[in-house]
């Protein structure tokens, strides 16, 4: 019986641990099982979806505040559940959507700098589905176009600034 080894395009490849002060440290992350990334990301600010007592909050921090983060950082934190999803606007870098197990979408507005202080009162909040929202995602070429699907097989599209919202049953 021959052995046979087969060669890799990766075999010179080597990482290296990144550096302590290039990290985010002492994010407290959700517990919830999803599937969504509980995360996102643009130029100027990385969302997570973090664990908190008493409703569903996230936590926004600028690109370049690395580093370990104060147990007292401020979050977003208005909706009633768990946070889902989180998604960033990709023509506004300030303009981030949430979705939550409290059937909920909401909307918020990041200031430049980040967040100073606690944020509970979204832009807009957005009622549609019956039951928890789990996925939305803004579209990438139409600027405020955000679609919702939730767990009462909905898909919600809301243009915002028109007060219309697009409802479709995606039951088979």
């Amino acid at each position: 019986m021959s052995l046979v080894v087969r060669s890799s395009r990766f075999r010179h490849v080597f990482g290296t641990a990144g550096k302590k002060d290039a990290n985010y440290e002492s994010v407290r992350i959700t517990k919830t099982s999803w599937d969504s990334n509980f995360s996102a990301a643009n130029p100027k600010f990385i969302a997570v979806v973090t664990e908190a007592a008493g409703g569903g909050s996230f936590v926004v921090i600028p690109i370049e505040k690395t580093g370990r983060l104060d147990p007292t950082y401020p979050v977003v934190g208005g909706h009633q559940q768990a946070v889902l999803d989180v998604a960033w606007n990709p023509f506004n870098d300030n303009i981030i959507a949430s979705s939550s197990e409290d059937t909920t979408v909401k909307i918020w507005e990041i200031p430049d700098g980040g967040l100073k202080e606690s944020l509970v009162e979204p832009l807009i909040d957005l009622r549609g589905h019956q039951r928890r929202v789990g996925i939305i995602k803004w579209h990438p070429t139409a600027n405020n176009v955000l679609l919702s699907a939730g767990h009462d097989n909905l898909i919600v599209g809301t243009l915002r600034g028109r007060n219309r919202s697009v409802r479709s049953n995606a039951r088979s």
